[in-house]
């Protein structure tokens, strides 16, 4: 690989002696991972049995091209979430409290958020938030796959998010955009964009964003800060920027002893992931705790409405006609109507004036007087939730037919989940024997 010559002069002064099997790091095979989604499943699926676990996450797996891909069942049910194995440290590390309220400030395409998710187990309340819209709805998506029913997605600038949010989150995950140093085998486009002044600028910016980030955080919470770069102006320097401005505390990584320590007096808290230490492509981690009490801490009360909503009135009690069909449960929260979708939130925030993607849980759609489930509906519980179930294997011909869009065969009447094995990959709708596809047509393979 043709590397920058001013990366490399830097990268010397970084790793010191170590210079050379860095530059060797370059010539080995690239690492790919899977992480486990634990909403999903409890146990190993059989598929990965063989597979190296990542060391620094108790979920992650290694995994050689070829393994599984995005068109298998699993993946389509929400069971995996391929993530670089540095990437896993970020979210595995970030200490949570009950009933915690956690921001993802730059959380596309969303390995952060579904893992953060997966390790508050639906409880408390999420946040992810990505600024630019396409990849925000990429995101949406993935939260949707991966079953997270406690998650506002929204599209802002932090900026904006900090007027509306101020003192309010037990903990916030900043996966800066950097110059992406570490990502330069994986994605060439990275090595031709690199440049000092390039990481300089990122500098600013990650300064910015953290700026924005302090303000929405509560005194006594914690900023994961991290990166995919080995740039010192990029990390340590902006760890430092942090200590200095807000007084912030420096704090130890839970379960990340086996990475290397950051670089520089009072510094050693922060961790880094190297490609010739760690089978890892780079990365970077500092755990920030504030100490300062907040001037300002946001509290939503929601204001009694005296005029009756008829039309989420209607919405909800289609959703509870066709609940007493479908489900097992009986689901309360903060219904939320947009347009003719309703949505279920744990717990009332003020959405207004945000561009908000997905508000909670998707319940589904009113459609001239009846309710049809969501997408996100059928990723939401375990299997024994639902009443009517129709069952696959995941290299049946059945799950390929239901996956490619078809009709399948089953005496069941009704709305039903499509299972493979254990795991929910969609809707279905039985009548006289044929189970009707409702699977989303984008997702479709070919």
């Amino acid at each position: 690989m043709n590397l920058p010559i001013d990366f490399c002069e830097r990268m010397r002064e970084l790793v010191g002696g170590e210079y050379d099997d860095f530059i060797k790091s370059y010539d080995t095979q690239i690492n790919r991972g899977v992480r486990i989604n634990k909403l999903k499943c409890d146990t190993l699926p059989e598929l990965f049995s063989d597979s190296e676990k990542v060391l620094w996450c108790p979920d992650g797996y290694y995994v050689k091209d070829g393994t599984v891909s995005g068109n298998h069942p699993y993946h389509a049910a929400g069971v995996i979430y391929f993530q670089e194995p540095s990437a896993m440290c970020v979210a595995e590390g970030l200490p949570l409290c009950d009933d915690a309220k956690i921001l993802d400030l730059c959380a596309a395409p969303g390995g952060k958020t579904t893992h953060i998710g997966a390790r508050m187990k639906n409880k408390g309340l999420l946040v992810a938030n990505e600024i630019i819209s396409k990849r925000a709805s990429i995101l949406s998506e993935n939260v949707e796959r991966m079953g997270l029913t406690n998650t506002i997605v929204t599209n802002e600038p932090p900026s904006h998010l900090a007027e509306k949010f101020q003192g309010f989150f037990d903990g916030i995950i900043v996966d800066a955009p950097c110059s992406g140093e570490g990502m330069f085998r994986k994605e060439p486009q990275a090595v031709d964009e690199w440049s000092v002044n390039h990481t300089l600028s990122c500098a600013v910016r990650q300064k910015n964003i953290l700026d924005d980030a302090y303000k929405m955080l509560k005194c006594g919470g914690y900023i994961m800060y991290s990166t995919c770069t080995f740039s010192y102006d990029e990390n340590e320097a902006v760890v430092k920027y942090m200590m200095e401005k807000y007084n912030m505390e420096l704090c130890p990584i839970p379960g990340l002893d086996m990475l290397s320590q950051g670089i520089g007096d009072g510094m050693e808290n922060c961790r880094r992931v190297f490609p010739h230490k760690n089978k890892g492509e780079g990365h970077f981690t500092a755990l920030l705790r504030r100490t300062e009490e907040n001037e300002t801490v946001t509290e939503f009360v929601k204001k009694q409405n005296k005029r009756k909503d008829t039309t989420l009135e209607t919405a909800v009690r289609l959703y509870y006609e066709f609940e007493k069909s479908a489900l097992k449960i009986h689901l309360d929260g903060e219904f939320v109507l947009f347009g003719d979708n309703l949505y279920v939130l744990p717990q009332y925030v003020d959405i207004d004036k945000l561009k908000v993607l997905r508000c909670g849980l998707h319940l589904g759609e009113v459609k001239r007087n009846r309710f049809e489930p969501s997408h996100a509906l059928s990723h939401a519980f375990d299997e024994d939730v639902y009443i009517n179930k129709v069952e696959t294997l995941q290299n049946s011909e059945d799950i390929k037919k239901y996956m490619h869009g078809e009709t399948l065969s089953s005496d069941v009447s009704g709305w039903c989940v499509i299972k493979t094995e254990k795991y929910i990959v969609g809707w279905g709708k039985g009548s006289n024997g044929i189970v009707k596809n409702h699977y989303p047509k984008h997702l479709r393979t070919l």
